[in-house]
């Protein structure tokens, strides 16, 4: 799609310096965007190339204005203002309503005439499609699930019965919603399986990635809040609750009936363990592991950086000795008549 500056002006309610007339026809990096593309600049450690750029125009904020040399949209979150102007230059063919040929629909099902069945999609009994819906190849939506208008389910997604997700929410490829949590009791020489019977509540807006698994609620449902992102190859386990807004990185591991609360952000690969409660508005940052629940806002971390190998191993053989060492310090301490914490 072809723009020109005034539309974005007006669209994203900027401030133009340039002609109204110039026109963009797709995105680049501020270091590597042409005549024909629209750039941001959110973080002035990239003023460098702000100031060499060939891009047609540069999303910014007013105090970088007089480092552009281009066309310039004055904006008071460029990064936000990028994200709204992406969309008109979104390359995702477009869908039509209809029905493939090859698609299996149970005669139960409502599917209304806007939504848009592909190859070898499946659609078992009572399931309910909201208006405008979109589902992709070879998806399959299991027996009783719900799902609000206008939502995307890419190829070869599995939802399982019985799962309600609200309207405009994103499902990417391979996520499988409402698979059996990871229920047993050992019963003495091996292990018997817990029925899981509860089921999966998706909110409205909300985007999941590739590869996610939400596993169905062992007897109450498993939750995720309105507006939510989960990244890619996220693991959500039986009868966790999302709150709204929350928003977790790629490979975020959270066992079961865990509760997170809403305007949470999660980092890559951190692990939750089970039974745990976190507040609203909790960072967490990458890999770290949490064993314990989270009650005031702000930013948690545990992981170890990164370090040279001979001096991280010495480290590690020195953490092996913490807990001798603590107990020393108790002996001492209490032998000159005062007193420590663990």
């Amino acid at each position: 799609m072809t723009v020109t500056l005034e539309f974005l002006a007006r669209e994203l309610d900027a401030e133009l310096h340039g002609p109204a007339d110039a026109e963009v026809s797709g995105l680049g990096t501020i270091g590597a965007a042409g005549p024909q593309q629209l750039t941001f600049l959110a973080n002035s450690r990239y003023r460098a190339f702000l100031e060499n750029t060939s891009a047609g125009a540069v999303l910014l904020s007013a105090e970088q204005r007089e480092h552009c040399p281009v066309p310039a949209l004055v904006v008071k979150d460029p990064y936000l203002a990028f994200a709204k102007a992406s969309h008109f230059f979104d390359t995702a063919p477009p869908v039509s309503a209809g029905i493939h040929p090859s698609a299996v629909v149970d005669p139960s099902a409502t599917v209304p005439e806007s939504v848009s069945l592909g190859p070898n999609v499946v659609i078992d009994a009572g399931v309910e499609l909201g208006e405008g819906t979109v589902v992709m190849a070879n998806s399959v939506i299991g027996a009783g699930t719900r799902i609000g208008g206008q939502g995307r389910i890419w190829p070869n997604v599995t939802i399982y019965h019985g799962v309600t997700i609200g309207p405009r929410t994103t499902i990417h490829s391979h996520a499988v919603i409402g698979a059996d949590g990871f229920g047993f009791a050992f019963n003495g020489a091996g292990w018997t399986k817990v029925a899981q019977v509860g089921g999966v509540r998706i909110g409205a807006d909300v985007e999941i990635g590739a590869g996610t698994t939400i596993d169905r609620g062992a007897i109450e449902d498993t939750v995720i809040g309105n507006g939510v992102i989960l990244d890619n190859q996220i693991q959500v386990a039986h009868n966790v609750v999302i709150g709204d807004h929350s928003a977790l990185a790629g490979k975020v591991g959270i066992a079961g009936s865990s509760r997170i609360g809403s305007y949470c952000m999660i980092g890559g690969a951190v692990g939750i363990s089970g039974h745990l409660e976190i507040c609203d508005q909790v960072q967490i940052l990458g890999m770290s592991l949490v064993s314990r629940s989270i009650t005031e806002p702000g930013t948690y971390g545990s992981a170890l950086p990164v370090d040279k190998q001979d001096r991280y191993r010495r480290n590690v053989a020195r953490f092996r000795h913490l807990d001798e060492l603590s107990r020393r310090v108790r002996r001492l301490e209490k032998a000159r008549g005062g007193s420590s914490e663990d």
